[in-house]
């Protein structure tokens, strides 16, 4: 070792990102010995995951790995937990960074029950992220059931309002504290794992498929809400204009994906999420008429083309190869009206349905802002993993786009490139 790499290195791994892959990659640390501080924007664990209905590859529940994951942390004293946190600075070198994290806070401390009397005594509403907005939620509110930590949070948007102190007077726990403020702390770490996930693509960007002018037009997402048992309508998949049990749905592949002017690239979980939300409406209306319209079903694996196989075999549902040209809505009855070519036929299509939904692409959440590290991004905004240089690295779809198994195997070896910048200097 020569004298520029004798800093002192630090036993301590920096995860950014509580969604599945910083899950993983923090309880993979953890538990092989390693101080970890997992730093979460958002006041729960789960990330992307916990808005889902459903997950491959054996189409469970967020609850059932999500509920093992929140265990095995509890149970591990070596996992520092901050949500509500964002990194500020990072400076240093591998081994030894020196990184100021900003604490926002939730104005609930740990006194809480979970009892909602804040919740009940809180009259305004603001819009659930959760639920993209389909949603109101209290100005008090937690996040869903069985979020962690198991906390509500007072919304910064009623703090100096009477509904605030509204809340605090109906705690008989002494849970609710306005007057905390945000923090700063400054944490020594010998690495960091940058697992800061994905956001949808803005689909009001795409403006021939008439998302937010339509209301019947939705996006993959907010699909995955309405048909989730905690969504904005209990499960029950409605069209938003007149809450109708739709009788004919169609999916749009590739929104915004594969298209120089919007995302170049395949987000590579489209297709399955289409074929998966295709069984979520079979399930509940099993007369619809399914319409899926795409360029090229991609189905990576033995398992993901067992299950395309079977949704060919279902004969509601339609897979039509040919890019949408437009999609527009009758100011009547809200029926939408899918224009497309078909790439096998030369046919002009106008398919009239009650909804559609818009597969859109998988957006890295850092293209729309660039952490405060020397990090290298490629075109797209995925974060290139410099492993010669080591001590930083991006997992799951902060590198690149992935499904949860992927992000999962990704995550694990992440960990072990993290715990290898330690022992190694």
């Amino acid at each position: 070792m020569t004298d520029e790499k004798a800093a002192p290195v630090s036993g301590s791994i920096l995860v950014v990102g509580g969604g599945i892959s910083g899950l993983t990659t923090a309880l993979e640390a953890a538990e092989v010995g390693y101080e970890v501080f997992l730093v979460e924007k958002n006041p729960y664990l789960g990330g992307r995951v916990a808005q889902l209905n459903q997950y491959f590859p054996k189409l469970c529940p967020p609850t059932c790995g999500l509920e093992i994951n929140f265990r095995r942390i509890k149970d591990n004293p070596r996992i520092k937990i901050l949500t509500l946190s964002e990194v500020e600075s990072v400076s240093g070198d591998p081994g030894n960074y020196d990184v100021a994290v900003k604490v926002n806070p939730r104005y609930v401390n740990e006194n809480c029950t979970c009892c909602d009397a804040c919740a009940e005594a809180c009259q305004t509403e603001i819009d659930s992220e959760y639920d993209f907005g389909m949603q109101k939620i209290k100005g008090a509110y937690l996040p869903f059931e069985m979020a962690f930590p198991a906390r509500y949070v007072v919304a910064p948007e009623i703090i100096g309002t009477s509904d605030a102190t509204r809340a605090k007077e109906a705690c008989k726990y002494d849970a609710v504290d306005l007057e905390m403020e945000a923090k700063t702390l400054n944490l020594n770490v010998g690495a960091i794992v940058w697992s800061t996930g994905w956001q949808p693509y803005d689909a009001a960007n795409i403006d021939n498929l008439g998302f937010g002018q339509y209301p019947n037009i939705i996006t993959n997402m907010m699909m995955e809400r309405l048909a989730a048992p905690n969504g904005p309508t209990r499960g029950k998949i409605l069209r938003p204009s007149d809450n109708k049990e739709p009788q004919s749905v169609a999916f749009v592949q590739c929104a915004g994906s594969r298209d120089e002017n919007h995302l170049p690239y395949c987000s590579y979980i489209c297709c399955m999420a289409s074929l998966k939300q295709a069984t979520y409406v079979r399930e509940r209306y099993p007369d619809a008429k399914i319409y899926v319209f795409y360029i090229d079903l991609r189905t990576p694996g033995y398992r993901y083309e067992r299950f395309y196989e079977s949704i060919k075999e279902d004969e509601n549902i339609f897979l039509i190869k040919g890019k949408v040209a437009e999609v527009s809505a009758d100011s009547g009855n809200q029926n939408v009206t899918v224009v497309a070519e078909n790439a096998v036929t030369g046919e002009k299509i106008h398919q009239e349905v009650e909804m559609v939904v818009l597969a859109t692409g998988m957006q890295p959440t850092v293209a729309t802002g660039k952490l405060p590290a020397d990090l290298t991004y490629n075109d797209d905004g995925f974060i290139v993993n410099d492993f010669e240089k080591g001590g930083m690295f991006a997992a799951g779809c902060a590198n690149k786009p992935a499904d949860v198994v992927s992000s999962n195997q990704n995550a694990t070896g992440m960990a072990l490139k993290a715990i290898q910048t330690l022992v190694s200097r």
